[in-house]
């Protein structure tokens, strides 16, 4: 457990130094804990690959309080046992104006487009936590065989609901943005509904597979 100061009222806490399930398992638990039974000072956490970020109350607390409480909270949740995650599927039509990054990604790996829409959507993927727009969640991992780095200069519009690439990480985009993700296809479903509850499709802790469909199923599947 290492902690980074983010500002006088805000501590990063590092559960481990790579990208990968078992430092964000110690994560989630830690949040677990956290939410179970709030410290009076806590303002807001924040939860990413291998860290979070603890907001606190500089009024109540003082900086050494924090980091003790944290790391017997951090004790404590090892015991916790995690709830069995949802699993959300994602239809995909890859390629072509739905994915121009596609054929791109299959030529840097010595692959058939075919052979990389396989790979991507024969794994299930974790949501790691969400971040950079509403109902974006960073997913992950990626496997090694098309793993592939960001653009070198990022799109100004990325069309929303398209799925990307960058490292070994992969992603949805929920609304129209700059992004320099590489696009490898496109969903009919909407990611984010401020009318809905939760609002965001796809939640911290779940499972996500992709499944391939045609154009015409795209557009059936389509919002109007």
């Amino acid at each position: 457990m290492r902690f980074c100061a983010a500002s006088d009222q805000a501590v990063l806490v590092y559960l481990g130094e790579e990208i990968g399930l078992p430092a964000h398992e110690r994560v989630l638990k830690l949040l677990e804990a956290l939410q179970e039974k709030p410290p009076v000072w806590l303002r807001n956490v924040q939860p990413c690959y291998s860290s979070l970020m603890v907001t606190f109350d500089l009024a109540l607390v003082d900086d050494a309080e924090v980091k003790a409480t944290l790391r017997e909270l951090e004790q404590r949740a090892q015991t916790i046992r995690l709830p069995k995650p949802r699993t959300v599927e994602i239809p995909v039509c890859y390629g072509e104006e739905f994915g121009p990054d596609l054929d791109d990604v299959a030529k840097m790996h010595g692959l058939k487009p075919s052979q990389v829409i396989q790979i991507h959507s024969s794994q299930t993927y974790h949501a790691y936590f969400l971040g950079f727009a509403p109902g974006f969640a960073y997913l992950g991992d990626l496997p090694e065989e098309i793993a592939t780095p960001r653009l070198e200069s990022p799109r100004k519009v990325v069309p929303a609901r398209s799925v990307a690439i960058a490292g070994r990480q992969t992603a949805v985009y929920p609304f129209s943005t700059p992004g320099g993700w590489r696009l490898i296809g496109r969903t009919p479903l909407v990611l984010f509904r401020t009318n809905q509850k939760p609002m965001e499709l796809i939640s911290i802790r779940d499972q996500v597979r992709f499944r391939p469909i045609t154009r015409e199923q795209f557009v059936k599947l389509e919002p109007t």
